[in-house]
């Protein structure tokens, strides 16, 4: 199992770029696909980004592709997402997840997720 903890959150104007980190113990996070997730107040929580678990394919979901990179570093037991030209729309809390299939396929739905962080609040003034 895969603990992580979320930070890098906070409140930026539109336009600007936070880049949340996610630090993750456990022996098997350098086997793991992770993820990012958001959710919005009264909205389902949504994939925004994952990443294999040897960093060689990662997938976004559209409204953030372009404009979001995620990045793991497996030597640090951590996982990124750079978030530049962001919107208020952008507006929700982030969480970070890991799958529990060692070296699976990069999935992007909560289901292929199961470990989950605390997640951290990204506030996009407009």
């Amino acid at each position: 199992q895969v603990q992580l903890v979320e930070s890098g959150g906070g409140l930026v104007q539109a336009g600007g770029s936070l880049r949340v980190t996610c630090a993750a113990s456990g022996r098997t996070f350098s086997s793991s696909a992770m993820g990012w997730f958001r959710q919005a107040p009264g909205k389902e929580r949504e994939f925004v980004a994952g990443i294999s678990w040897n960093g060689g394919t990662s997938s976004y979901a559209g409204s953030v592709k372009g404009r979001f990179t995620i990045s793991r570093d497996n030597a640090k037991n951590t996982v990124y997402l750079q978030m530049n030209s962001l919107k208020p729309e952008d507006t929700a809390v982030y969480y970070c997840a890991a799958s529990t299939r060692r070296y699976g396929a990069l999935g992007t739905t909560p289901a292929a997720f199961g470990s989950w962080g605390q997640g951290t609040q990204v506030t996009v003034s407009s």
